[in-house]
């Protein structure tokens, strides 16, 4: 029998391997939404996951230094992007729909969550939280904890926030609008404001924050 621990991330595994998910990933486009329980929607860009890096993530390709890990890779636009830079990197998904299509573009994946064990712990130069990554698993502060372990003494991480000043945690499902969804998993969203508070609390020193085409975006170091 499963723990309650292995049933929560089974849960939050099983979910991005749902039919929905896997099926926006293979046409490349949406509608998908996460939706929480209360039936509140939140649009997922599909389109623009699969297509080239763009300009707002250029912002962010150019503030990684060292080897880059990619957590929550997604289709791997980041990680293509950055191998045709000359840059060491490693998407992480676990999605194996993800995972395929990163490795198609290019880039090198695993199926993987952020919390098994990873190649390089301790020594990325990088860590990339993007694209609302930072609500993995529905804990920002736990992310961010093991976001020190896998980055080396001086390495920083690069966090995509949610443009408004929230902080928020629910049990959301992926959803196509169309009456195919997954599983309930815990998610989180996080603003800038926040996440300042929170990681500063923690140990962290925010030592950049900027915006792109609507994007906000922190760096954070350990303090």
């Amino acid at each position: 029998m499963l723990s309650v621990e292995e049933s929560v991330q089974r849960g939050r595994t099983d979910s991005w391997r749902a039919d929905p998910y896997t099926d926006a990933l293979r046409t490349g486009r949406g509608p998908l939404f996460l939706r929480r329980t209360d039936g509140w929607l939140l649009p997922l860009d599909v389109e623009r996951w699969c297509a080239r890096a763009d300009r707002s993530d250029l912002t962010v390709l150019r503030r990684c230094d060292g080897s880059v890990l990619d957590i929550g890779c997604g289709p791997g636009r980041l990680v293509a992007a950055l191998v045709a830079r000359g840059r060491p990197s490693l998407g992480i998904d676990v999605s194996p729909a993800a995972v395929a299509r990163t490795v198609r573009a290019g880039g090198t994946a695993l199926c993987r969550s952020v919390f098994d064990r990873l190649p390089g712990e301790g020594r990325w130069g990088t860590v990339l939280l993007i694209d609302g990554n930072i609500g993995i698993g529905g804990d920002p502060a736990a992310l961010l904890e093991r976001s020190g372990e896998l980055m080396a003494a001086q390495g920083k991480v690069l966090v995509e926030t949610a443009p408004l000043d929230v902080d928020e945690r629910h049990l959301v499902r992926i959803d196509d609008g169309r009456g195919g969804c997954g599983t309930d998993f815990p998610w989180a969203r996080i603003g800038a404001p926040a996440l300042v508070r929170r990681a500063g609390a923690a140990g962290w020193t925010a030592v950049e924050q900027w915006s792109a085409s609507g994007r906000s975006f922190v760096s954070l170091r350990r303090a």
